[in-house]
């Protein structure tokens, strides 16, 4: 056996043994977004989230979120959240911002269970909601208590 099948059949497995014990629905992310959005349309567009696709370890996921917003007083975003859909809870981290915040970017690195999607919602000061969402592959999962 050559050490690529002996990784993959390794990842195969691992996943294999790791995702039923803490796959969430799609619909439940999706439960948590419209929570956060208060029943409001979330709209693509505006939101950048920059995580890398391919992490090898789930317990420290660098994240960034940015968001094309002036930041200024009558225009500014109110609120950045991040879901997921595998970890054993859907809502990963949420900012709260205002036109002080001078840019609208946030940066932390978080936990990921397995391989799976993330979404940034973000919430602007005219009561309008925005996402970008990203597929991570995750090598070593994380959030396995």
């Amino acid at each position: 056996m050559q050490r690529r099948e002996l990784l993959h059949l390794g990842v195969a497995f691992g996943t294999a043994v790791v995702v039923p014990a803490v796959r969430a629905t799609s619909s439940e992310m999706q439960d948590a977004i419209r929570g956060y959005a208060n029943g409001a349309s979330v709209k693509p567009g505006k939101v950048k989230l920059d995580v890398p696709p391919l992490v090898e370890n789930g317990n420290a996921v660098p994240i960034t979120v940015s968001v094309d917003s002036p930041m200024s007083a009558t225009e500014h975003v109110t609120g950045i959240a991040v879901f997921n859909d595998r970890n054993p809870q859907r809502d990963v981290v949420r900012f709260t911002l205002g036109p002080r915040s001078g840019k609208a970017l946030v940066s932390t690195r978080i936990r990921l269970a397995t391989s799976q999607q993330l979404v940034a919602v973000a919430r602007l000061s005219d009561g309008s909601y925005w996402s970008h969402s990203v597929d991570v592959l995750v090598t070593l999962a994380a959030c396995l208590e």
